[in-house]
């Protein structure tokens, strides 16, 4: 295709893309903080992903014109979902939102301000959500909340946004509003990476458009048992997606090569591939001499906590995030 969509964009339209996969319990609360934003120029069409709920009777009940519904055939993933919903989209602005999660009511009002001040090279304006079920540190359990991602790593003018994006994801889709015009030609998400395809889709962006990230969190969101940030084999096959898509950059800055080798390494013995983690921290050391400082930090780190850690409480039940959810989507907080 030759443009980013097939269908014009409207202007001032936020076309808002919910993908969703037998989340029955959370997606009403979810529509909710959508069709609630104080910006009610939108229109929210909900993916079904081949879910064996009904989907189709809950949207149909809430009996909102503004909604739009569409099923896929078969499962295909978040990616695949989400590309579906692009290619109906008729909005000036994109904007994403998770079957799980919760937008806050100004989200939608203080992006679109943000774009009207902005300069007009900016294509996507971002900012971080409340994270509750991990805490800063990536422990998971109940009670725990952070800010994601860490206000302190953001991107601020002037920085290279492609080198920032490449050493640590800080887009998150439901915390994002895109400028239609500038964004890449459709499809934006790569299906062939089953996780970190937002963060391969933000690399993108970052090679042809500016992005600016605002302070203020404009969601809620919630670790769940199926959380697909949770599957670390599928993180892997999408972090090697971004090693070979950027070869190019990464050829020309070994310490940021070096990063993401490390990076997949930790993945790869959470899995329990020591000998391929072994490797991939070899080869940071190669081509990154003083890699082997951070490594050495960084297990220092880990002996540290594993001495700190207290026994492992019970794992977060969907039942535990369910009721945080619902109490916050009642309360409007």
């Amino acid at each position: 295709m030759h443009s980013p969509f097939v269908r014009p964009a409207s202007p001032g339209l936020v076309s808002v893309i919910l993908p969703t996969y037998n989340r029955l319990a959370s997606l009403p609360d979810a529509i909710a903080s959508v069709l609630r934003q104080s910006y009610g120029k939108l229109e929210l069409i909900v993916v079904d992903d081949g879910s064996s709920q009904d989907i189709a009777g809950l949207v149909a009940a809430i009996g909102d014109d503004r909604i739009r519904y569409v099923r896929r055939a078969q499962n295909g993933g978040a990616a695949a979902a989400r590309n579906t919903g692009l290619l109906l989209a008729r909005g000036e602005f994109i904007a994403f939102q998770d079957s799980d999660d919760l937008w806050l009511p100004g989200k939608l009002a203080r992006q679109v301000a943000l774009f009207e001040r902005l300069p007009p090279t900016i294509g996507a304006v971002t900012a971080p959500k409340i994270l509750y079920g991990r805490d800063a540190a990536f422990n998971f359990g109940p009670g725990k909340v952070a800010m994601a991602p860490d206000p302190a790593g953001r991107l601020r003018e002037g920085q290279d946004a492609l080198r920032h994006l490449l050493s640590q994801n800080r887009i998150s889709l439901q915390n994002t509003l895109f400028r239609r015009a500038l964004c890449p030609a459709h499809p934006w998400f790569d299906s062939l990476a089953p996780a970190n395809e937002d963060w391969e889709f933000a690399i993108r962006l970052a090679r042809q458009t500016g992005i600016y990230e605002d302070i203020e969190p404009v969601a809620l969101g919630f670790m769940s048992p199926d959380s697909i940030s949770r599957n670390t084999r599928k993180e892997c096959r999408g972090l090697l997606r971004i090693l070979h898509k950027n070869r190019d950059v990464l050829a020309a800055d070994p310490a940021l090569r070096a990063g993401l080798l490390i990076h997949l390494a930790r993945q790869m013995r959470a899995l329990g591939r020591r000998r391929t983690a072994n490797r991939l921290l070899l080869e940071s050391v190669r081509i990154h001499p003083p890699a082997a400082v951070e490594l050495s930090a960084a297990l220092g780190r880990t002996v540290l906590r594993r001495l700190r850690k207290k026994p492992a409480s019970k794992p977060h039940s969907a039942a535990s995030a369910s009721t945080l959810r619902d109490s916050v989507a009642h309360t409007g907080k």
